[in-house]
């Protein structure tokens, strides 16, 4: 370790979270997360997390509110998203803990500001879990009409919860390929849409081509206000990419492994959206994506090809069924690293056999009959309201990490204690901007009723945990966590 006195004594009392881990092989009931994800599985868990719900299903709602100008909205938000990963990446090589952003905001900035970062963060993934289940219940319907989706909704609870109940690696591994079939689906409607364009093959009477972007009322048929309006739903795709953090406490070497899928990861995220969607624009008039359910499955039914709606469909399923499962991983780990920060209850770090942290699954489970419940009262507008609502959650976590990597960074330039070989670049302007965009996104939120709606279930959010914090968790807790540092930064 490299880290001065200066760096490791900054509080008169602080609780130490630990980052040791016991070897894969341990006998019995595991003593603590186990070091089971390899390079490969962390990239599709966040893979996983970013691509789902939010592209095959929320894309129509983008499209809906700025036309062709939406890829504008996902390439600001993706640059936005890299500079959050950059910055996330960096304390997670430096600080390779389950609990992530939460640990890393109680100790850089304070207690509070880990638990709301915390629990807000495991708002937000319960939020998008929901949307999830309410997408896979609406594509179960192209199969079985007359069965009621709620029906789908609860079975896709007890598969993800059943699949988290599993070791981890073998949940990493089914992730992996969960991802990979949606990565593959993307690709493939990514290369014959472009053929179906150089061709110039009509379908349904429909020619393909780049006059698409400018037609029926131009590239920005709804001008400047449309891309604004459109970020919402744009930050809420891209919401969960920051699950890669959590991680870096199942992962063998994240050194290694971290940089390289923070590295990856935004850049594919980008290209899938921005590729898939401008090839959906040049293939389709668009007011005409999204009408029927998911744009994906209507271009590949235009495409021709035998079954394809049935075969896009099994394949979008599985995509939210797939960002589902990784969320709830997510989820589960972001209440045991709070157990850990003494932030939620030590009965949370108890884990089975295989290694997981039990009750949280059935909290999570508990979560997830909760939005059933919403589902069976709002049907119609569950899907927008969870969405607005995880976007705020969204936001409010990337502002979290970006705040507490500016005051590490503060702190170890003040301490002369080097930031390592993996930092973000053009630090701290990059952090700044950042953080504008983060504020103009919550503005934005005003100017729509469930993004109003959104804000004040934040505010109000955000204000019970506060509450709970004095009352129940700071006369226990007097100072930050002071965290280990990886031996090789």
């Amino acid at each position: 370790m490299n880290q001065s006195p200066q760096a490791q004594g900054r509080t008169t009392a602080q609780r130490s979270v630990r980052t040791s881990f016991p070897a894969p092989d341990s006998s019995g009931p595991a003593a603590d997360l186990q070091r089971r994800l390899s390079t490969r599985h962390i990239r599709f868990i966040a893979l996983g997390s970013a691509i789902g719900t939010g592209l095959f299903y929320g894309s129509s709602e983008t499209i809906k509110a700025a036309g062709p100008a939406v890829l504008l909205a996902y390439i600001v938000a993706g640059a936005m998203v890299f500079i959050v990963m950059r910055a996330l990446g960096e304390m997670a090589v430096r600080h390779p803990v389950a609990g992530s952003f939460a640990q890393y905001a109680d100790r850089y900035i304070s207690p509070l500001a880990g638990f709301l970062t915390g629990w807000v963060f495991a708002f937000e993934m319960l939020m998008v879990a929901i949307a999830d289940m309410v997408a896979a219940g609406k594509y179960m319907g192209l199969w079985f009409p007359s069965t009621p989706g709620w029906v789908w909704m609860l079975a896709a609870m007890l598969i993800i919860c059943g699949l988290n109940l599993l070791q981890v690696s073998v949940f990493g591994e089914l992730e992996f390929w969960f991802s990979l079939i949606k990565v593959v689906t993307i690709i493939a409607m990514i290369v014959g849409g472009i053929g179906l364009i150089v061709f110039g093959v009509s379908m349904g009477g429909v020619q393909p081509g780049l006059h698409h972007l400018v037609d029926d009322g131009g590239f920005a048929p709804f001008g400047v206000w449309g891309i604004v309006m459109s970020l919402a739903i744009v930050v809420f795709s891209f919401g969960g990419v920051e699950t890669l953090g959590m991680t870096a406490g199942e992962t063998g070497d994240p050194g290694k492994a971290i940089p390289k899928a923070v590295n990856s990861v935004p850049f594919r995220i980008l290209i899938f959206y921005i590729l898939s969607l401008g090839v959906m624009f040049c293939l389709f008039p668009w007011r005409k994506i999204g009408t029927q359910g998911s744009p994906f499955v209507q271009v590949f039914t235009g495409l021709n090809i035998p079954a394809a709606e049935h075969i896009i469909n099994a394949v979008v399923l599985t995509a939210a069924l797939s960002a589902m499962n990784a969320i709830t991983y997510t989820l589960i780990r972001t209440l045991y690293g709070l157990a850990q920060q003494g932030q939620a209850p030590r009965s949370f770090l108890k884990l089975s056999r295989t290694g997981v942290p039990f009750l949280p699954v059935t909290m999570v489970f508990s979560g997830l009959i909760l939005g059933l419940v919403a589902f069976l009262l709002i049907p119609d507008t569950l899907f927008l309201l969870v969405a607005s609502i995880a976007s705020f959650a969204t936001v409010f976590t990337w502002v979290m990490i970006l705040v507490s990597h500016y005051r590490m960074r503060r702190e170890l330039r003040g301490a002369r204690v080097g930031s390592g070989a993996y930092r973000m670049p053009a630090w701290p302007v990059l952090s700044w901007i950042a953080l504008a965009f983060m504020a103009f996104v919550l503005v934005v939120l005003l100017f729509s009723d469930t993004g109003r709606l959104a804000l004040l279930v934040g505010v109000v959010l955000a204000a019970a945990l506060t509450v709970v914090y004095l009352v129940a968790i700071k006369p226990r807790h007097a100072g930050r966590i002071e965290l280990e540092v990886a031996e090789d930064v």
